[in-house]
């Protein structure tokens, strides 16, 4: 099969798995991103798109690697930077690291980036920092 044809469809897969991710359909949301992995293999948006819903499952080991995968091919990408931030801050011992992520991402000019990173920075304060923190409660 010729996928070239298909390549036009890219960002219709990607953003029905952020609609699917978001609807809480995992598996479409699996099978959307990979769909879409295949037609541009080096496109950071499908690495993005698994770090969110690792994130979303609080696995956020693996969301930490989906976003620094994203950040190896482009180093700049801000929403990469504010999503790896989220997922740091929620996790233990690498909170610190998040944070300070999130302070620099919160000076975006981008302002949907910019509210992310400060409402982020907000929830850490308010619910990360106090026992237990979401990692924990999913442990039980």
């Amino acid at each position: 099969m010729d996928i070239e044809k298909y390549k036009k469809d890219f960002i219709l897969f990607v953003e029905a798995g952020f609609i699917a991710i978001n609807q809480a359909d995992e598996t479409s949301a699996v099978k959307l991103f990979k769909a879409a992995e295949l037609l541009e293999p080096k496109n950071i948006l499908t690495k993005i798109g698994f770090g969110y819903l690792y994130l979303h499952k609080l696995e956020l080991d693996k969301s930490i690697e989906y976003f620094k995968k994203a950040l190896e091919i482009e180093p700049k990408n801000e929403m990469a930077k504010t999503f790896l931030g989220i997922a740091l801050s929620w996790t233990p011992k690498k909170g610190k690291e998040g944070e300070s992520i999130l302070e620099k991402t919160k000076q975006s000019k981008d302002s949907q980036i910019k509210d992310l990173s400060i409402t982020a920075l907000d929830f850490v304060e308010k619910f990360i920092k106090k026992e237990p923190s979401p990692a924990e409660i999913k442990k039980k």
